[in-house]
């Protein structure tokens, strides 16, 4: 019989190996964010030493959790280990409302949860070769912004995330971040960072459809250009606009689902979501 024990820091580097597998691209230096996000909320199962299969359930505050990492390693697969897993780590937590990221196919198998289908989220991908915007409103994230963001990202946010944008927003050599600020305002920004393959931008927020092509275009003239990726949610039509602009593809599809009450966010104002696994 498995054990089921608390991920540490160094266990989730093993989890992103096995996202990176799963064709989940994760970014180059997710652990230490992800990990601050809540230390106690990566889960795994382990038999004779090995992990075999992990769950993550990121509480953001008493009221709201995002599950995701829900993976089995191949060798351990229709064992009901996952499964197990799973029901563990929800047992854990008495957030009133658990997001998550699943893929389609297991749509099904969420409802059986008490998970009730909200709208899909797409990934957009492809290379991208843009001009840097002229504008001195468009600055690179830096620590004396990080309260205002903090701040401005509450609007987009299921609950409050403060430990996870401390780290997130720390500039490195594979992530950065850009803000627009307008007379002391804030009126959207975003990361982008470096991935096992090309750049993922996320979160994209901003106030108006031109905001958000400002702060994209700045995103990846700080990353170089290459090949960038964005996830959107299906119903805002102006971010699925910003992809065709800049001829991004639909390369994979994801379906946000909730237990509990529906969080009431402004997906008009979402052109990216910061990660699937931590939504």
């Amino acid at each position: 019989m498995p054990i089921f024990r608390n991920a540490s820091r160094a266990d989730l580097e093993t989890l992103l190996d096995w996202a990176a597998r799963e064709g989940w691209n994760p970014g180059l230096d997710d652990a230490t964010p992800f990990f601050a996000a809540d230390p106690a909320g990566f889960h795994v199962a382990e038999e004779d030493g090995q992990i075999v299969a992990a769950i993550s359930l990121v509480r953001y505050g008493p009221a709201y959790a995002f599950l995701g990492f829900y993976i089995t390693h191949p060798d351990f697969r229709g064992q009901g280990i996952g499964r197990a897993l799973w029901n563990h780590a929800l047992s854990e937590t008495e957030a009133r409302t658990i997001g998550l990221d699943g893929v389609v196919a297991q749509q099904e198998n969420y409802r059986k949860s008490g998970f009730a289908y909200a709208h899909a989220n797409l990934r957009y991908g492809g290379e991208v070769s843009c001009s840097e915007p002229p504008s001195s409103e468009l600055v690179e994230v830096s620590p004396v912004h990080i309260p205002a963001i903090i701040d401005y990202d509450r609007r987009f946010s299921a609950a409050p995330r403060e430990a996870f944008l401390k780290e997130w927003l720390r500039p490195l050599p594979a992530r950065n971040s850009a803000v627009l600020i307008r007379n002391a305002e804030i009126l959207g920004y975003g990361t982008i960072r470096a991935c096992r393959d090309g750049h993922k931008i996320g979160p994209l927020f901003a106030d108006t459809e031109t905001n958000a092509d400002l702060v994209f275009r700045k995103l990846v003239t700080m990353a170089g250009g290459g090949d960038v990726f964005l996830d959107i949610p299906e119903p805002n039509a102006a971010a699925k606009a910003l992809c065709d602009r800049y001829n991004l593809k639909p390369v994979f599809e994801t379906a946000r689902m909730y237990r509990g009450p529906v969080p009431e966010l402004p997906l008009a104002n979402i052109y990216g979501v910061t990660s699937f696994e931590l939504g």
